[in-house]
This record gives C-alpha cells, structure tokens and sequence, in this order.
C-alpha cells in the first residue's frame, strides 16, 4: 500500500498574484495557476503580513476593489493560514526586507514551494532550507508534469 501523495504547499509571492489578476487573457500561464490552485492542485499559504501585502500592491497596480474583495476572500475560504510570531520574520534578504516576509511564510509554514518573480528571492538559490524557489511558469510546468 502505498501512501497518499501529499499535495505541495505553496506561497505565492504577491508579483505572481498580481500579474495573474492584471491579466487580460484567460489562458495566461498565472491564471492558468491560479486555476490549478482553485482545482485543488495545491495548497496556497499565506500569513497576514502577506495578505496586508497583497493588499497594498492591489491598490497600487488599480486591480479592481471587487476582484482583489473576491481573490481575499477566496484565499481565506480556500488557503492555509500561517501564523508568524516578529521572530520568525528573520532578516534574509538584504537587498528588500519586505521579502522576509514572504520567505518566512513559506519556512514556518512547511512550503515545498515559493513561486516568485522576485530577483532578490530567486537569487537564494534554486532549493533554500527546504524550500523550491522557482518563477511562475516552472512551477506550472512542475503541475503539468512536464519537469
């Protein structure tokens, strides 16, 4: 008998949230994640410094105030919380700290993956403490089966 396959444990970093949420073509790699996410795939963390930031930057990039109310509350209905206590938010990354946090959530919250387009966290290095930090269309290509 073998064992149930567990499903990956993800946090999204708020540029591939954002990008999939700009996008005007329903078949772009990002919605096609989001996709995968909401089809049960994987499982999506996310800590409340995140979700504060994803917040932020929806304002800013002019998402509209109904589909990011709609995205929120389907990350809370659908996602796993993680609770970051200040000492778990460990200066890592240097040249941007707001980074910390993303990487803290996927650290204490036992990720397998972290899906950015960030520089700063890709430049950790293809696997740090654990966790697979990969872009976007890698990971849909490791959904796909296709690596």
């Amino acid at each position: 008998m073998t064992e149930p396959r567990q499903l990956p444990r993800v946090v999204l970093d708020t540029n591939v949230v954002l990008a999939a949420l700009l996008s005007r073509n329903p078949h772009s790699p990002l919605v096609e994640l989001l996709r995968w996410w909401r089809s049960g795939a994987f499982e999506l963390l996310y800590g409340e410094d995140l979700m504060l930031e994803y917040q932020e930057k929806f304002v800013q990039k002019g998402i509209s105030p109904q589909k990011a109310a709609d995205f929120l509350a389907e990350l809370v209905d659908r996602g796993i919380f993680v609770s970051l206590s200040p000492a778990d938010i460990v200066p890592r990354v240097a040249e941007d700290p707001d980074d910390d946090v993303v990487l803290a959530c996927a650290l204490v919250g036992g990720a397998t993956h972290l899906v950015t387009y960030d520089a700063h966290l890709l430049s950790l290095g293809p696997v740090y403490e654990g966790v697979r930090i990969l872009d976007g269309l890698r990971f849909l290509r490791f959904l796909r089966g296709e690596t």
